[in-house]
């Protein structure tokens, strides 16, 4: 995915109230208010000083004309705008990155489905036969090399989980996407000391049939790119 023009660089001054941060621009020393589109808890992601990038639009119907799309720890890049990763799995769909889902001959995103929810992508064969994709996008590493989800409790995230294995028993297939928007991890797995609720629901998902995936990204100030498949650890101990 490539971004119209390339993202400015800043440095964080501070994120707050959720969707806001205040990001001073190298290029003027300006300071700006840039909106957040992430409602996680951002964990080990913060820091006051930290290198960023944003995206700029001059539409009038915005109130904030900056958008904060990635972040540098060390060499790592990050990408933290949660409303990327459907589009970039749907590009990674498209060019085969994730193999068993390859060969559907139509794809819809933000259908509705189950319990007053929507699937972030359904997949539908010829012969009607549909698969329910989950999209979650990762960033939390507390451990090198080693992604983590969720950073946060999420009962949304459990609900998910539950909802896709109701899939399979009404005979469809369903699968969770775990969207690694940072390249320096080459193995994901389930934060359960964080939430222990979540954990459990993804092993009873799995035991239900439903299906788990990882990709990796590559990032710059151009451009997001999935290059990697992402090796899952299933069952990680507390």
């Amino acid at each position: 995915m490539k971004f119209p023009e390339a993202l400015i660089e800043g440095r964080l001054k501070k994120r707050y109230k959720r969707f806001l941060a205040d990001v001073e621009l190298c290029h003027s020393g300006e300071i700006v208010t840039a909106h957040c589109a992430n409602s996680g808890s951002m964990k080990t992601l913060l820091g006051e000083g930290i290198p960023v990038w944003l995206s700029y639009s001059d539409d009038p119907k915005r109130k904030l004309k900056y958008s904060w799309q990635m972040l540098q720890l060390g060499e790592a890049m990050v990408g933290i705008n949660t409303a990327l990763p459907n589009k970039l799995v749907e590009e990674a769909l498209g060019v085969g990155w994730i193999a068993p889902l390859q060969g559907y001959a139509k794809l819809r995103r933000e259908v509705k489905y189950g319990k007053n929810s929507r699937i972030d992508i359904l997949l539908e064969n010829e012969d009607g036969a549909l698969t329910y994709v989950e999209v979650k996008n990762t960033t939390m590493l507390r451990e090198a090399g080693i992604a983590e989800f969720p950073d946060s409790v999420t009962a949304r995230g459990t609900k998910h989980l539950q909802e896709l294995s109701d899939m399979v028993a009404q005979g469809h297939r369903a699968a969770m996407v775990f969207l690694v928007q940072r390249d320096d991890a080459q193995r994901m797995r389930i934060a359960r000391d964080i939430d222990h609720a979540y954990g459990e629901a993804f092993d009873a998902a799995l035991a239900a049939g439903v299906e788990a995936y990882a990709i990796g990204c590559r990032l710059d100030a151009g451009e997001i790119v999935v290059d990697r498949n992402v090796e899952i650890d299933f069952y990680s101990a507390l």
